[in-house]
């Protein structure tokens, strides 16, 4: 088992190293001179070569491009993620951690709401299949999936906000400015949880153990739940884990639907103002929340699941 891990570990290594080299290429490829955006951004009122020159010199853009990448790759190890364009009083690593607060917060209630909602109604499905219950909620899920999330926040801000006048449009500050917002980054998620939580108990109802287990006697909720769901939750382990970068990703057009202060909206303010540091930061940091949730749960799962640690050994 721990040889397993330890594999695991180190393989995540390599593929870590590939993404902060594809990104840093993808950010460089941009056809906008970093140094006069900087300028531009400082307001400079009159941008010559010698200016240019001089602040790619600052930033050191004049020097071979390997040696740039490592150098960045460096910095990123210790912390160091530059400076921002916009407000050059101010690092990358602080305008993130001004901004994470608010994203976790959006990111960590939509997670519970996807929790809460998808578990008992995927469960209700399985048990009630093709049942009026069921039918309705795979009508739901149907059109929930297939709806943007900024058609879905534009829509509840519409109907609940400004028709019903029951939460606010926008801001945060308070519990009632995070309903919606969260509802909104949760929505697709609970569609696609209810159906894998019924396909799932729906495929582990024709095992042997269920038809071993009604021979033996036991009662159906103990079968249903004890049996039958924990059987089923193992395969949503890793699907779990990997909603977690992706609710953390996915805030982005939701925040700036409601006007969230997360990084969502600090990213897309980045790119309008060509504020390159932290849009470099911003994909490397959702690139190692994806490879490290994955790693996490895939773990987890192998220690939770005895076949998958047979395997391992």
């Amino acid at each position: 088992m721990k040889p397993y891990i330890i594999k695991r570990i180190l393989s995540a290594i390599p593929l870590l190293v590939i993404i902060s080299f594809v990104c840093f290429v993808f950010i460089n490829l941009i056809p906008s001179d970093p140094a006069e955006v900087a300028l531009r951004v400082r307001q400079v009122p009159i941008i010559t070569e010698e200016a240019i020159a001089e602040v790619r010199a600052e930033l050191g853009l004049d020097q071979p491009y390997l040696v740039r990448y490592f150098t960045w790759l460096w910095d990123c190890l210790h912390g160091d993620f530059g400076i921002s364009y916009v407000n050059p009083t101010r690092t990358v690593a602080g305008e993130l951690l001004r901004c994470l607060p608010a994203t976790l917060q959006l990111a960590g209630v939509s997670f519970v709401m996807v929790i809460v909602l998808s578990l008992p109604i995927g469960f209700l499905c399985a048990v009630y299949k093709d049942g009026w219950f069921d039918k309705i909620m795979r009508g739901l899920v149907f059109m929930t999936t297939a709806m943007p999330a900024y058609w879905v926040g534009l829509l509840l801000m519409w109907l609940v906000s400004i028709k019903l006048d029951l939460l606010p449009t926008s801001g945060n500050g308070t519990w009632k400015h995070l309903i919606l917002p969260s509802f909104t980054v949760s929505l697709s998620y609970i569609s696609t949880y209810i159906r894998l939580i019924r396909n799932n108990m729906l495929e582990n109802m024709k095992q042997d153990y269920v038809l071993y287990a009604n021979v033996r006697g036991l009662s159906q909720k103990s079968i249903l739940v004890k049996h039958i769901l924990k059987n089923s939750m193992h395969t949503c382990i890793v699907a779990i884990g990997m909603s977690i970068p992706q609710l953390i990703s996915g805030t982005i057009v939701v925040e700036n639907v409601f006007a969230w202060p997360g990084l969502g909206t600090l990213c897309i303010s980045s790119i309008f103002n060509r504020d390159y540091p932290v849009i470099q930061t911003y994909v490397l940091l959702i690139g190692v929340l994806f490879v490290g949730f994955n790693l996490l749960f895939d773990i987890l799962q192998t220690i939770s699941d005895p076949r998958m640690r047979k395997e391992g050994a």
